[in-house]
């Protein structure tokens, strides 16, 4: 079976992908055109796409009869992929859960202490060379210990970092879900997304893109924020109304947002890089070796999976 994975991978992926199946891995690091994914889909048994890679409905009404019968999607999230439309054509798609979970919470801690602690705004003093010594209120920031973090969405990575906040920061922990969780630590459950978003010092987003929560952080809900509120987003980009944040950050609506990811990626507004309250990183939240490895196996299961007629391990 021929195999197209659609960006290169770690070395220990690309081995087993050449050594397993008849694999071709695309060399670009850029999502596949629309020409590129009707060619994959005519032309593969499976595909291996990640963000980016745009398998709309159209796409999928383009080729009425498709060879390739799986998208193994590297990565948890897949709202690039119309799911309904893909199953009407009879293709399948997979993700990768849970190994992504650790690496994302631990950059939404890394986005919250140096939002918070205005660390990337110290960084960028001393390398311009202007930092003139310590002093009493030099570069005052917000405390992060003992306070109330607000977490939308309490998945996997949601669960991961209230625990990361509760047991590592003594936070109060309060979060927003369809549906009350139990936890093995303190945790209140909000159903009010702008109660909650105006109870809270931290905002954390941890749901899954897709049209359900497309624009859930509006100009509404960033109005109920403290002034001295911070918004985190290690979601999706178009969870949040990114022209409504630029207009509550520049009124000092809020005191400063920390964003891995943006709403028409890779494009970051001008305005947001001119900011000294905002952090901003290029979508690391699993950028490690070793987690975006696993998540390499791991779609790689569901093409063996595939290949050899058995079940799926993660249908979505």
């Amino acid at each position: 079976m021929k195999v197209l994975i659609s960006r290169p991978m770690t070395p220990a992926v690309e081995a087993r992908a050449r050594a397993e199946f008849n694999a071709e891995i695309r060399k670009e690091t850029v999502p596949m055109t629309r020409d590129e994914m009707l060619r994959a889909l005519r032309e593969y048994d499976v595909v291996v796409p990640t963000l980016g890679d745009q398998f709309s409905a159209q796409v999928f009404a383009e080729v009425a009869d498709p060879r390739c019968g799986l998208l193994a999607n590297f990565g948890v999230g897949y709202n690039h992929i119309d799911v309904d439309a893909a199953q009407t054509v009879g293709i399948a798609v997979t993700n990768t859960p849970g190994a992504v979970t650790d690496a994302t919470a631990d950059i939404a801690m890394t986005l919250l202490l140096s939002t918070a602690r205005r660390a990337g705004e110290g960084e960028r003093l001393v390398r311009a060379g202007h930092w003139q010594g310590w002093h009493p209120t030099q570069m005052l920031g917000h405390h992060v210990t003992g306070k109330r973090v607000g977490i939308v969405g309490m998945g996997r990575i949601g669960q991961a970092i209230a625990r990361r906040c509760h047991f590592g920061f003594g936070m109060q922990v309060a979060y927003q879900s369809r549906s009350p969780k139990q936890v093995d630590y303190p945790a209140e459950y909000v159903a009010d997304l702008t109660t909650l978003a105006g109870y809270v010092d931290f905002l954390v987003l941890a749901v899954p893109g897709g049209v359900e929560t497309h624009h859930l952080i509006n100009a509404q809900v960033l109005e109920t924020m403290k002034p001295s509120g911070i918004l985190i987003n290690i979601a999706r980009g178009e969870v949040v109304d990114e022209a409504a944040l630029i207009a509550a950050l520049q009124s000092g609506q809020i005191a400063g947002a920390g964003l891995d990811v943006y709403e028409f990626e890779p494009a970051v507004p001008q305005a947001l890089c001119e900011m000294e309250n905002v952090t901003l990183l290029p979508h690391l939240g699993t950028a490690t070796e070793e987690v975006r490895g696993n998540m390499g196996l791991m779609a790689l299961d569901n093409v063996a999976a595939f290949v050899a007629g058995r079940p799926l391990p993660n249908p979505v």
